[in-house]
């Protein structure tokens, strides 16, 4: 059986895509810095603890990270998957982000995505794994405000590629670029207020509807599937065309 790590795992895409793994035949390693998430993680998904790990893990610290692969394989036995989902925004003016601010999201979102691969890449390769980054079509275009978090997922999806060149052909690794996903029924219990979209959400977007986390997750098995092997380097825009389409006021 094979293994799979997903960091932010305890709400959002990560906890619907941990349900996907699961349901295809994956034992699934939660790394997550929110410790509520993760109790209501655990709570929710006791049916299937046996094929599940539970981690308390902040990807912005290395020694964090080392520990929780250590666990994983402790525990497993073996990597075959890397997603590097656990991620933040702080939206804030430019004259009022704060440098700690910066740090903190660039930290959580670029450089954790680093570390995570750094320090599970030699299981990875023992498995001919594979590595997903989730980044954003953020790295592409911007609302305003979103300076720290648009920086990391651009930087992420250049750290993509130098991923997939330098540890190939033993780890493949690509990227997922989400649009709208609608996570707002998703979160920890205290954040978790279903979102009241209108009409004109789903209708500005060419596909029709607003994201929804099972998309992403769909995505996800597919670029870990062996049978995909020759996909690596690339990112997939998953957002119901939105970055194909002029918009004109």
């Amino acid at each position: 059986m094979k293994t799979a790590i997903i960091t932010g795992g305890g709400q959002g895409i990560g906890r619907v895509a941990t349900q996907y793994l699961l349901t295809h035949g994956y034992r699934v390693a939660i790394w997550e810095a929110d410790t509520d998430a993760l109790a209501e993680l655990r709570e929710a998904f006791k049916a299937s603890s046996a094929q599940l790990l539970f981690v308390s893990c902040d990807v912005s610290h290395e020694a964090n990270v080392r520990k929780a692969a250590e666990q994983t394989i402790s525990h497993f036995g073996q990597i075959d998957a890397l997603i590097n989902n656990a991620a933040m925004m702080i939206e804030r003016s430019l004259d009022k982000l704060t440098l700690e601010e910066w740090n903190r999201v660039i930290s959580t979102n670029l450089t954790g995505a680093f570390l995570c691969a750094k320090h599970t890449a030699t299981y990875l390769a023992a498995q001919k794994g594979t590595i997903i980054n989730m980044c954003s079509t953020r790295a592409f275009q911007s609302e305003p405000d979103t300076f720290a978090y648009s920086a990391s997922k651009g930087g992420l999806l250049a750290l993509t590629h130098s991923l997939a060149v330098s540890l190939g052909p033993d780890i493949r690794v690509n990227a997922i670029s989400p649009g709208w996903i609608d996570v707002s029924a998703l979160r920890k219990k205290a954040k978790a207020k279903p979102d009241d979209l209108r009409p004109e959400d789903h209708t500005q977007h060419p596909a029709g509807r607003v994201g929804q986390a099972d998309d992403i997750a769909r995505m996800i098995l597919f670029l870990i599937a062996p049978e995909n092997g020759f996909i690596t380097g690339q990112n997939f825009t998953v957002d119901g065309g939105m970055t194909s389409k002029m918009i004109y006021i």
